[in-house]
């Protein structure tokens, strides 16, 4: 429930308004005007409004998407790009308006000084001093009296301005207007101005960050925000071409004050001039502790957590005497130029950061996603984000990456520091549309086998063995495939659905303690029979099917073969392998994993039992994506190969050449194979880290390479991983062949067909043609043609047709034949034509 009571006028115009038309208007406007001419100082104005625009328009969306609460635009970026982007800006937004407070204060304490003639010193500083406290008392009453005292100081801005609008109309001079109009030659630089400019358009957020006082934030903000952007525009503009028009270029240069010089009555400057200062300084001075309060409710830093608390109508009183502390701090040190142009950076990036994540939230389409700003498009917020970029680089490129250096620091630690968030942002909705976008881009591409990856479906219904299962996924993954673990609830009804909902918690948990990133996935069915042929198949999501099942060795007590488990396990095995899909048991119990968990990464030792099929390049595959993980980083991979006598060198250097050609480092060693072929897999493999054994299946049993049954020799090898390739994984895939090269080829040879077929028409047509000329010739013609020595029988004419008839039947075979191909491979539909063919 809500709690403000501010509206639009009072809540968002107010302090915005106030804060735009502030000392930049008064002091530097019209030395702008006079530096560049009036025509480029209107282009500066409306090139620095149009962040401000483009900000309000993506502000107006996310505020009427969503119910902005306290914090305003930190809320706003919290809540759409997560918890470290958010605090990273709430944090530097904060330092930046607690700074310009003191800024305000000492510009300020700079214009009493001035009227007042109290010139060195420290005048200056005490004035300064004075106005914070001031400031401190009036918001310490909260935000509703603060209000009030902005409407006087609302009053003197008006005066000042109608008192200038008056001077100036009877100071218009068109010749003078002329003068001003064009810019001076090699007279100061666009971007100069226009960094003098531009701070005077970052004060539209004010109104954002009164969020938690505003009775209707989503009705407020657009409102107020638009009105208070649009009059500064106006006004800008219009006291631009009152000052070309009633002073020279000289005087708008050399005299800060100038428009004090055609006002009707001067001293109402000098109070706008002290009404800006202070209502700017006033604006920040409420805005500040409210963001900090904010980061201190959501517990981005825990350093922060006192000043959660409130006062009387949810007033941060302990934030504004910190704002005060840090404004009185700032006087003290006097001049900062550096730190302010710093400060400065820090609101635009936190301008083009509102403009991406409104962008950003856009770009998800959420069906959450639904602004009341109807006219919203997602390409404002993007152009307004990387206008902010080049706006900051251009100003001050130095400040420019400290600022976001600072960000990007801040950033980084609370991405580190695992703080957990207490809300949901946009990245999820963001990074699932990118997903589908992906997704279909994938798979309007025919696969290549050089696209090839391990997409893993894990079985695991046990628990303690579970997280060595896992943990084995994920280095096989090579930090490019998808794991998923599943687990089957047997039965139907409540109770299934209570322990298939059980079960899913359970995963997630076990996924959560192991910082793993597998998929749980959990199936209810009527039996392990029915679900597992289903679940191979229909795991994934397009491109992402399933390619790989992988499983636990059954444990010791149901090995023997002619128990039940075991026969469901071999079955579902065979089932799996009928599905064309790669078979990965996986055997490491307690003590020889902690064995490998103990072994220095440089010592390990991956062996593959070498033979040149599918399943040994799988089995190579593998090794090498284990390889790509920390742990297994300086591994080394060793090719066993049994080679009968004689054949040594040559399966050697097969195995060798193999390794060259797909570009893996590994060792080769040949063994011969002795009369006890499972003690030369045991005697080999023993200092072995991971063995890679390939799988049989022979009579309701599980063998080896060899032929031997694999469950005598596991308890004697350490961790195994028994293979069977349902796939053929190129290791050394061409890109130029595959699906798309076999259609381009077959799409070429088509339209060759078709051009030769029109070739073979043609002259075939010509050659008719000129026989039926010939023969139509008068006879005296022919007689002629005899007289003159030609050749005009008939024969050589008949003989060319005949040969032009069997190359187009030979065309028109090979027109057919390419047909038949492109329809083979889905280029064209059975009935299809080509443009060109025969009739």
């Amino acid at each position: 429930m809500r709690t403000g009571r501010l509206g639009t006028f009072g809540g968002v115009f107010t302090p915005s308004i106030l804060t735009i038309l502030g000392l930049i208007l008064f002091l530097r406007l019209g030395y702008v005007v006079g530096a560049v001419g009036l025509g480029e100082a209107l282009l500066i104005i409306l090139l620095a409004s149009t962040i401000s625009v483009l900000t309000s328009i993506s502000m107006a969306a996310i505020a009427t998407n969503l119910e902005v609460r306290s914090g305003g635009v930190y809320y706003i970026i919290s809540r759409t790009l997560g918890l470290p982007f958010g605090g990273a800006i709430g944090l530097v937004l904060y330092v930046a308006q607690a700074i310009s407070v003191g800024f305000y204060c000492v510009g300020f304490a700079e214009g009493i000084a001035s009227l007042a003639g109290l010139e060195g010193g420290y005048f200056q500083q005490l004035i300064a001093a004075t106005a914070v406290f001031v400031m401190l008392a009036i918001a310490w009453f909260g935000a509703e009296w603060a209000t009030r005292v902005q409407y006087v100081v609302m009053s003197l801005l008006a005066a000042a301005l109608i008192s200038f609008g008056i001077g100036a109309l009877n100071h218009w001079n068109p010749a003078t207007l002329y003068e001003n109009m064009g810019p001076v030659r090699d007279w100061g630089d666009l971007w100069i101005a226009f960094a003098i400019f531009f701070p005077a358009v970052t004060g539209f957020t004010q109104g954002v960050n009164m969020s938690g006082d505003l009775a209707d934030p989503a009705r407020s903000i657009p409102r107020g925000t638009a009105m208070a952007v649009g009059l500064s525009i106006v006004v800008y503009l219009s006291v631009a071409i009152l000052l070309a028009a009633t002073l020279r270029r000289s005087d708008l240069v050399a005299d800060y004050g100038a428009m004090k010089r055609v006002a009707a009555f001067a001293p109402l400057i000098d109070a706008g001039i002290v009404a800006a200062t202070l209502s700017s300084a006033l604006a920040s001075l409420l805005g500040a502790p409210r963001i900090l309060q904010s980061l201190a409710k959501d517990r981005v830093f825990s350093w922060l957590l006192p000043f959660a608390e409130a006062g009387p109508d949810n007033n941060p009183r302990r934030g504004l005497i910190l704002t005060a502390g840090t404004a009185l701090a700032i006087v003290a040190l006097g001049n900062l130029n550096l730190i302010a142009a710093v400060v400065s950076m820090f609101f635009v990036v936190t301008y083009g950061l509102l403009n991406y994540a409104t962008y950003f939230e856009a770009r998800g389409k959420s069906p959450s996603f639904r602004p009341s700003l109807r006219l919203y498009r997602p390409w404002i917020s993007l152009l307004g984000g990387l206008f902010s970029l080049g706006v900051m680089l251009a100003i001050d490129f130095t400040s420019g990456l400290v600022a976001l250096a600072v960000v990007f620091a801040i950033y980084q630690y609370l991405r580190r520091g695992a703080v957990a968030a207490r809300w949901s942002d946009g990245r999820r909705s963001y990074n699932l549309q990118l997903v589908r976008e992906h997704l279909h881009e994938a798979s309007s591409r025919a696969e290549h086998p050089r696209d090839w990856r391990p997409q893993i479906l894990a079985f695991s219904d046990d628990g303690v063995r579970r997280g060595r299962l896992l943990t084995f996924a994920s280095w096989i993954e090579g930090h490019c495939g998808l794991s998923t673990v599943i687990r089957i609830i047997e039965g139907k009804g409540r109770y299934a659905r209570r322990a298939r909902d059980q079960a899913e918690l359970d995963l997630a948990r076990d996924l959560a303690a192991m910082k793993l990133t597998a998929f749980p996935l959990v199936v209810m069915g009527p039996n392990i029979d029915t679900v597992v042929p289903i679940a191979i198949q229909s795991a994934g999501v397009g491109p992402t099917r399933i390619n790989t099942v992988l499983v636990n060795w059954p444990r010791q007590q149901v090995t023997d073969t002619s128990a039940p488990e075991y026969q469901r396990f071999f079955r579902n095995l065979t089932v799996a392998s009928s599905l064309d899909c790669n078979l990965l048991i996986f055997d490491s119990d307690e003590a020889v994993w902690q064995a490998l968990e103990n072994t220095p990464p440089a010592a390990r030792l991956i062996d593959i039992w070498w033979s040149d099929n599918r399943t040994a390049r799988l089995m190579l595959v593998l090794a090498y994506l284990l390889t790509r993980n920390d742990p297994w980083r300086h591994a080394k991979i060793r090719l066993i190969v049994a080679a009968r006598e004689g054949e040594e060198e040559a399966l050697q250097a097969r195995a060798e050449a193999v390794l060259r050609h797909v570009r893996i480092a590994a060792e080769v060693l040949v063994i011969s194979p002795s009369d006890s072929q499972a003690e030369a897999i045991v005697q080999r493999s023993t200092e072995a880290s991971i063995v890679f054994l390939p799988l049989g299946f022979r009579r309701q049993q599980f063998v080896d390479w060899f032929g031997n049954d694999i469950a005598r020799i596991l308890p004697r090898l350490p961790t195994c991983i028994m293979t069977m390739a349902g796939e053929e994984v190129d290791l050394s895939a061409d890109p130029d062949q595959g699906e798309d090269s076999s259609r381009a080829a077959a799409l070429d040879a088509l339209d060759d067909a078709v051009r030769a077929y029109a070739a073979a028409e043609r002259a075939l047509r010509k050659a008719q043609d000129s026989f039926e000329q010939k023969a139509a010739r008068p006879k005296d013609d022919e007689t002629e043609g005899e007289e003159a020595g030609e050749d005009t029988g008939p024969s050589e004419a008949v003989q060319e047709l005949d040969v032009l008839r069997a190359a187009l039947i030979n065309a028109e075979g090979a027109l057919d034949e390419a047909r038949l191909n492109a329809v083979e491979l889905g280029i064209l539909l059975p009935a299809e034509e080509p443009e060109q063919g025969p009739p």
